[in-house]
């Protein structure tokens, strides 16, 4: 069988080899979109959009997005970031330049639940996602011919409570240094915080309800317990903390009393494939600055 290649051709303009997205938090005051708009203009940059947000304009935090062209902009990028310091360094700027052609390399990990990650995998083979699947780690074997036929490696790392240092640590010689992302599609199994430290932001879990309501194990149970009238996903940012990490997109829907738990989980999966899609897209287009334990989610 040939492996399934995404297709790409949507992305040429906005991915454009002279394009970079540059993202900037700092305290709020006077002059900052002046200053960065007359700094990209005088390095010859043409500002192709831009989102901003102040939490308090009196003493909050600011929060930009720009994306910019910028001809020969790799052969450039170095010199302007050295610029942007001065910059930066006045206004007490945390910044990032990033090259909006170059791809994010990504490593899905999945146990036995295969809603969220047949969704990535056709978001990708669409070309609706823009990243490289790099590769699927599982503590299960049962969806290796599903993901090798994509043409993408599948590494089958067992996980049990004896051998879970021992797991984690293949896990890490699999992706430093090998990926910029983790994506846990329904990876039922808590992550430590040594593993953590390598990919602190950078680890996108999807939560089967609407946090902070019903974190932990069956939260569709609970929510069946509780009769509730909405249940919900959460896309977060993965923390030391269960359940607890910034919040990058959530989603509804209706229920009633009529609903068995096993209708729940139907309804909530379609739910889960949608929200985490988002989450992840919006992550690899540099669209989500992290505060604190909060997210600005310029989409």
């Amino acid at each position: 069988m040939k492996p399934l290649t995404p297709n790409l051709n949507k992305w040429s303009d906005k991915t454009s080899e002279h394009r970079a997205r540059m993202l900037i938090s700092c305290p709020d005051q006077p002059g900052i979109v002046a200053t960065v708009s007359k700094f990209l203009h005088q390095h010859e940059a043409n500002i192709v959009q831009s989102d901003q947000y102040t939490m308090d304009p009196e003493g909050g935090m600011f929060f930009i997005r720009i994306e910019f062209d910028l001809p020969n902009l790799e052969s450039k990028l170095e010199s302007l970031e050295k610029d942007f310091a001065n910059v930066a360094d006045e206004f007490q700027m945390n910044w990032r330049i990033s090259l909006a052609h170059k791809k994010q390399k990504l490593a899905i990990f999945v146990s036995k639940e295969d809603h969220c990650l047949l969704e990535l995998l056709w978001q990708w083979q669409a070309g609706d996602l823009y990243a490289d699947i790099e590769m699927v780690v599982s503590n299960h074997s049962d969806m290796r011919e599903l993901v090798e036929s994509f043409g993408i490696p599948y590494y089958h790392i067992p996980v049990t409570a004896d051998k879970k240092a021992e797991a984690e640590a293949k896990h890490l010689e699999v992706t430093a240094g090998k990926v910029d992302t983790i994506i846990l599609a329904r990876y039922m199994q808590i992550i430590s915080p040594k593993f953590l430290q390598f990919f602190k932001n950078r680890m996108i879990n999807i939560h089967h309800s609407f946090l902070p309501a019903f974190v932990g194990g069956k939260p569709y149970t609970q929510a069946f317990n509780r009769g509730v009238k909405i249940i919900g996903a959460t896309a977060h940012y993965v923390t030391e903390e269960l359940d607890g990490g910034p919040i990058i997109e959530q989603d509804v829907q209706r229920v009633s009393h009529r609903d068995s738990v096993h209708e729940l989980k139907r309804i909530g999966r379609h739910i889960e494939r949608i929200v985490l899609a988002r989450a992840v897209s919006w992550h690899v287009e540099d669209r989500i600055l992290v505060h604190e334990n909060k997210t600005v989610v310029f989409n």
